[in-house]
């Protein structure tokens, strides 16, 4: 349970953090200005709609967590060994989300041609993220972990399937940025999307990097290892 609340906490405190910059939090009737002007037009109705949808998502996560952490206390769980291919997909993702972010500083740079480039390439390695918990699955399966052979194999598949499909959901709005870019459109009008194509990444990232130490504290194989004890510690 301990992973849950640190999961929580750090949550909060991106979300606290973020709203701190959007100023959400500002009280426009104790600041210095013209009449009428109450900095409602600061944080766009997207990046709102952004900040609730992460909120919902991360509770969906804690809980998956949580009934992860309660049923492997009970009986007839026998976690599977994380497949080894897990530790290349998280650099691909690693690589994703540097790839967007990267996008990002182009984009408020002036500089479409890059913001081209590093868009396609997140796209790429986020694909490869993607085939990569396909390749990994199949892998468990024909070890014998299949999706009904014990609880501890219904989850594996169900926290990666999740959190792939969140991704998938992602690829699409990075698509339709894409196709901004490539169809000629301002920078102006592209900045918003991809903010919340790389604030989406680096979510998914940090979500993935929580499951992925999850998995690898329940790993028959890796349990013992000193730096899994060490996170251990750590959560």
């Amino acid at each position: 349970m301990n992973i849950t609340f640190l999961f929580l906490a750090v949550i909060a405190a991106i979300v606290a953090w973020w709203l701190a910059q959007q100023r959400l939090t500002a009280k426009p009737w104790l600041e210095a200005g013209s009449i009428g002007d109450t900095g409602a037009s600061s944080l766009p109705a997207a990046k709102i709609g952004l900040g609730v949808f992460l909120a919902v998502v991360s509770s969906l996560f804690a809980l998956l967590i949580s009934a992860y952490s309660m049923r492997m206390e009970m009986g007839e769980w026998k976690p599977a060994p994380v497949p080894k291919l897990l530790w290349l997909n998280t650099g691909a993702l690693i690589l994703s989300s540097g790839a967007l972010q990267w996008a990002r500083v182009a984009a408020h740079r002036g500089r479409l041609d890059r913001v081209r480039a590093v868009l396609l390439a997140g796209g790429i390695f986020a694909f490869a993220f993607l085939a990569g918990q396909l390749v990994a699955w199949r892998q468990l399966d024909a070890a014998g972990y299949y999706l009904t052979a014990n609880p501890a194999a219904a989850f594996f598949y169900l926290i990666t399937g999740v959190h792939g499909l969140h991704l998938l959901g992602g690829l699409v709005a990075l698509g339709r940025t894409m196709d901004k870019a490539w169809q000629g459109a301002k920078l102006d009008q592209m900045r918003l999307s991809v903010d919340l194509c790389a604030t989406y990444w680096h979510f998914l990232l940090f979500v993935w990097l929580v499951l992925f130490s999850l998995l690898l504290l329940t790993d028959p194989i890796e349990s013992d290892s000193g730096l899994v004890s060490l996170i251990g510690r750590i959560f």
